[in-house]
C-alpha cells in the first residue's frame, strides 16, 4: 500500500520536525494496522502512557488520526490515535455535522517507539469498527513540540488553514476487495 509524505500545513510549519510519512500497512479481517513515521524528532513532546481508553480531546497534543468515508458519501468516520494509548473514534453524517461516538468493540492497540530523532507509531484499529470498503480516507498527524509549538500534517490540506474535516484531506483511496 502507498506510503504518504505528509505535508505541514503552511500556516502552522514545523519547528524541528523534518517530516511525516504514513501508510496503511494492512487489513485482514481482524485488523486495519498503520505506521507514522517522524522525522527530526528530538524536540517532539508526546503525552505521557495512560493506558488504553477512550478519550476526547487527543487532537489537542501530539495525535494521529484517521479519517475514512464512502466515495461520494457525505459521513465519514475518524479515529484519533495517541502515543499515551489512549484513542477516540467518532462518526460524523457530514461535514462536522453529527458527531457521535463511533461503537468499537475492541480497543485499538497503539505502540510508539522513539529513537533519538525519529518516531514510529503503529496503530492497529478492530476491522468490525470500520466502515466497508472502498474508502477515501485521510492520514493526519498533529505534532506538538517543545514551547507548545504545533504543527498540522495530512496528505493534502485546504488552503485556509488546517481542516483534518475538509473533503481536501480525504485523498488516499482503498478499493474494496476483487472476489472475481
Amino acid at each position: 500500500m502507498e506510503t504518504f509524505d505528509l505535508t505541514a500545513h503552511w500556516a502552522h510549519p514545523a519547528k524541528v520536525v523534518t517530516g511525516v510519512a504514513a501508510r496503511i500497512l494492512s487489513l485482514d479481517a481482524g485488523w486495519l494496522t498503520l505506521r507514522w513515521k517522524v522525522d527530526g524528532a528530538a524536540g517532539l513532546v508526546l503525552p505521557p502512557f495512560a493506558g488504553r481508553a477512550r478519550m476526547d480531546g487527543l487532537w489537542q497534543a501530539t495525535c494521529f488520526e484517521l479519517f475514512v468515508k464512502a466515495p461520494g458519501g457525505e459521513g465519514y468516520a475518524e479515529f484519533n490515535l495517541s502515543p499515551s494509548e489512549r484513542w477516540a473514534a467518532y462518526d460524523f453524517t457530514g461535514y462536522r455535522a453529527g458527531m457521535a461516538e463511533r461503537p468499537v468493540e475492541r480497543a485499538p492497540v497503539c505502540t510508539p517507539r522513539r529513537g533519538q530523532s525519529v518516531l514510529i507509531f503503529d496503530a492497529a484499529i478492530p476491522a468490525s469498527a470500520l466502515p466497508p470498503l472502498p474508502w477515501h480516507y485521510g492520514l493526519t498527524a498533529v505534532i506538538e513540540e517543545e514551547g507548545r509549538h504545533k504543527s498540522y500534517w495530512a496528505i493534502a490540506h485546504p488552503p485556509e488553514k488546517p481542516d483534518f474535516h475538509d473533503p481536501a484531506c480525504f485523498a488516499g483511496r482503498l478499493a474494496a476487495p476483487d472476489h472475481s
